[in-house]
């Protein structure tokens, strides 16, 4: 019987690279000058991350520093998906960014079916929020991670290949 390899499709972060990447921008908060009264908060959640600051504009400066930092911490910014801009009490203004993790079932459809349409000896299983993507050729393998790629810049969701064996 011939070898089978594998490799599975997930959307997934680094959660702790996260909880840094927060942690650097709150110092950057305290030290900056322009943000230094500002009474600002950033709270991290399971699925979201609640930012609360006195205007707009220090909202949107300090949108611009989580996207910087996230960056630097080879975080992908399509983990991010910015909520409505909320006024609360006083003059303060809220901002919520949910978190992307995991792969909806449609999507995981759509992209089981490109790969399927592109690649024609390879299998695409569902197992929950990942997929597997298995075969007896490495080089279908090769090619199916390249359509994954692809597919994460169509789709806007961030796409990892891992266990690959």
């Amino acid at each position: 019987m011939a070898e089978s390899f594998s490799f599975d499709v997930v959307s997934d972060f680094e959660r702790q690279e996260l909880v840094n990447t927060l942690d650097q921008v709150k110092r950057e908060i305290s030290q900056r000058y322009d943000l230094k009264g500002t009474g600002s908060t950033v709270d991290l959640d399971k699925e979201n991350i609640s930012i609360t600051t006195n205007s707009e504009l220090t909202l949107n400066a300090i949108n611009d520093i989580i996207r910087q930092k996230a960056i630097k911490r080879n975080l992908s910014l399509k983990i991010f998906d910015y909520g409505e801009i909320e006024i609360v009490s006083g003059n303060k203004v809220k901002q919520t960014i949910l978190l992307k993790q995991g792969i909806k079932q449609e999507i995981a459809k759509k992209i089981s079916k490109n790969i399927r349409d592109q690649i024609k000896k390879i299998n695409v299983s569902i197992n929950g929020e990942t997929l597997r993507i298995s075969s007896k050729s490495k080089n279908d393998l090769q090619l199916a991670i390249k359509l994954v790629g692809q597919l994460e810049e169509s789709l806007n969701i961030p796409l990892k290949a891992n266990n690959f064996r």
